[in-house]
């Protein structure tokens, strides 16, 4: 199953406050553990919400907003998207991420193609195949 794992915002990364050496080097330790185990698929930080935009829909005019937002448990710092066989072992895996300080994240697995059931048609499932070849994921 895969999972995203969302490092929820905190005052410090809304202000651009960048992690030091030692985090950055805990947190390239960890991140090549977890490609050398094969469980790593993607992940990154994010710049704060002063450089980003919302867009809610709502009627037929798209509305957007610009940043930066107000620092809530909603705004997302960075992400992870891990390879796992189970919500356990993402939990297992992520109490090793080096974080300390009141972080906090947030593992949600992500849906596959079999999820959909009978409303994902053969054409929209070779679709989905065609896409995910063309970007390069798994």
């Amino acid at each position: 199953m895969r999972c995203m794992v969302i490092v929820k915002a905190s005052r410090d990364t809304e202000a651009g406050v960048m992690p030091g050496t030692e985090l950055l080097t805990a947190m390239g330790k960890f991140n090549e553990e977890m490609v050398k185990a094969g469980v790593m698929l993607a992940g990154d930080g994010l710049h704060s919400t002063s450089k980003g935009a919302r867009i809610k829909y709502s009627g037929k005019t798209p509305d957007v907003s610009h940043g930066p937002f107000a620092v809530t448990s909603d705004l997302v710092a960075g992400f992870w998207l891990i390879q796992v066989k189970s919500l356990d072992e993402a939990i297992d895996w992520m109490k090793r991420a080096p974080f300390d300080g009141g972080a906090e994240i947030e593992i949600r697995q992500v849906f596959d193609t079999e999820d959909f059931g009978e409303a994902l048609t053969p054409e929209l499932r070779e679709q989905e195949t065609r896409l995910r070849t063309q970007v390069g994921m798994k």
